[in-house]
């Protein structure tokens, strides 16, 4: 990898900072992580930050002192700290929607003041929070029965997007702290294998749907539901009233959901100042709080809340999003390292990295600048993952001996939920020593030095030199799963901002979408399609495939 050139782009000369810092990097390229801890043998200790109960090691960054002189230059150049006010002080920040990006308010303790439009919302987001605790409250407890008198024993949420991924990711994460007699499942997926498998087992009669659409006219979503209602209609012999004691929704669309046969009693709405990927904390977490109720919940916000006061008060260079999010970028396009790998030693946390990409891609993957100018750089670094220690016998092997730079971030815990034997132990040395090994490799001549036969060593030899976080934690609460999302929220937008760019919309979904909407009728056999010769052919395929041509 030493061969590997600095990113350049259109936009190395659009600022005084972003020019420093690419001649910085030219200058650093070729200093090898050993040589820097040699030079610096205590940056293990001081390239470190304590804050919201997550420690941050970033020292195994290729970077000096002067490095993160200069990206916090870059962060003042570009106006971060304007950006973050403007934020929480609900201005229309979400620019090309004008739209607030108020999702901090979600998590806001009852007497904060954040406002929308000179009102403060707070009041009404925990005016939801209450009815959601008491509807938790009912069903946990047993006396919101079904349509038969059953209490619920199944519950199913049917969304797509922030609407899925986000309870998915927290579920699965606070499974420890869930009612284990509780069954939870998540329909997103229109392929209807998703929804099949889902309910195949599950009985009508103690079943809850949570349906989850701001809009409720999200076609995926939408097309689920239908299929749930019809599921639910034929095990109770088509009586319709049993609708009401079966589902209820996340939306803002009263008259949909009444017409679906949902009583808006049972309506839990959030704000257009809240964004799907944003959102795992308002009435899209209904899900979650059922799952582990109204209190674990709360701890939930807490973490996210503390987080928020750290990243809006800390100075840049102690301040744990800020950092990351410059590091980002200083990997992202000064060193060329265009993907981060996200690696959680943590068997509960094997949906975050899924989770990570929707916030991090459909955030950042942009082309234009807020203004509508060409950004000139990249950005939006791809992000993916698995939990350790799976990935190290999966695709580690491309991390350490790959000719990509690939930036990782390790998330490890102190104490294990589940204590057993030495598994702890093993995984956290694992979760250590990749670090190390990614930093610091084995040389040539540290592989002879093993009585290697010389055919044999150059394949033995890992370069090293290649960057690493590690995040972390005492233990995986409620609280910590909170701050841990909040961290890379306002990572996310540290980016946005240095590279000038909106990272509320989300415009590039919707192309494919309305191109879908026509070709449905053209597979059906009634509409001739009329789209570019590859795509007829295969509209034409199915068909054929369908003995519909």
């Amino acid at each position: 990898m030493s061969d590997m050139p600095v990113t350049e782009n259109a936009s190395a000369s659009r600022s005084p900072a972003w020019n420093a810092l690419a001649a910085h990097a030219r200058e650093i390229e070729p200093l090898h992580l050993r040589a820097i801890f040699a030079a610096d043998p205590g940056r293990g200790d001081r390239l470190a930050l304590d804050a919201a109960g997550i420690y941050l090691d970033y020292s195994k960054n290729r970077i000096t002192d002067e490095t993160l002189r200069l990206l916090v230059a870059l962060a003042e150049e570009a106006g971060l700290r304007a950006r973050i006010d403007a934020m929480f002080g609900g201005d229309k920040v979400n620019v090309s929607e004008g739209r607030a990006a108020l999702h901090i308010a979600l998590r806001a303790p009852p007497g904060a003041v954040f406002e929308v439009d000179g009102k403060n919302v707070v009041p009404a987001v925990h005016g939801v929070l209450d009815r959601m605790a008491a509807f938790a409250g009912r069903v946990r407890g047993g006396a919101w029965r079904g349509h038969t008198g059953k209490p619920i024993r199944n519950i199913v949420n049917i969304g797509i997007g922030g609407s899925d991924l986000g309870p998915v990711m927290a579920y699965e994460a606070l499974r420890h702290y869930s009612r284990r007699d509780l069954v939870l499942r998540f329909v997103s997926n229109v392929d209807a294998t998703d929804f099949v498998e889902a309910t195949r087992d599950l009985a009508a009669d103690e079943t809850l749907f949570i349906v989850s659409s701001k809009t409720f006219t999200t076609q995926e979503t939408m097309t689920n539901a239908h299929a749930a209602r019809d599921w639910a209609l034929a095990a109770f012999g088509g009586n319709e009233t049993a609708i009401a004691k079966h589902f209820v929704a996340v939306s803002t669309n009263a008259e949909a959901v009444a017409a679906f046969g949902i009583a808006t009693d049972n309506m839990f709405g959030f704000w257009d100042w809240v964004g799907g990927r944003y959102s795992m904390d308002s009435a899209i977490g209904l899900s979650t709080m059922l799952a582990i109720g109204p209190e674990h919940f709360r701890a939930m916000l807490a973490g996210f809340h503390e987080l928020d006061l750290h990243f809006r008060s800390a100075p840049f260079e102690r301040n744990l999003p800020v950092l990351m999010g410059l590091l980002g970028v200083w990997n992202n396009n000064f060193l060329g390292a265009p993907t981060v790998a996200v690696l959680p030693y943590e068997q509960y946390l094997k949906r975050f990295p899924a989770y990570l990409q929707q916030l991090t891609m459909e955030s950042n993957g942009k082309h234009v600048r807020a203004d509508g100018t060409p950004v000139g750089c990249e950005t939006g670094p791809v992000y993916w993952g698995e939990p350790g220690t799976n990935g190290q016998h999966s695709f580690y092997q491309l991390i350490h001996q790959g000719t990509r730079r690939i930036a990782c971030d390790f998330i490890a815990f102190g104490q294990s939920l589940n204590p057993l034997g030495v598994h702890h132990d093993l995984l956290l040395a694992n979760v250590i020593a990749q670090g190390e090994a990614l930093a610091f490799g084995k040389t040539a001549d540290e592989v002879r030095a093993e009585g290697t036969p010389e055919w044999l060593v150059p394949h033995r030899v890992f370069e090293g030199n290649r960057p690493s976080n590690t995040l972390l934690l005492d233990r995986l609460t409620p609280a910590a799963l909170g701050s841990l999302v909040a961290l890379y929220e306002h990572s996310v937008f540290t980016q946005a901002a240095i590279w000038g760019i909106d990272p509320f919309d989300q415009w590039g979904v919707e192309l494919g979408k309305l191109l879908a909407k026509r070709i449905v009728p053209e597979l059906g056999g009634g509409t001739a399609p009329a789209h570019d010769s590859s795509t007829n052919a295969l509209i034409r395929r199915v068909r054929a495939l369908r003995g519909t041509r």
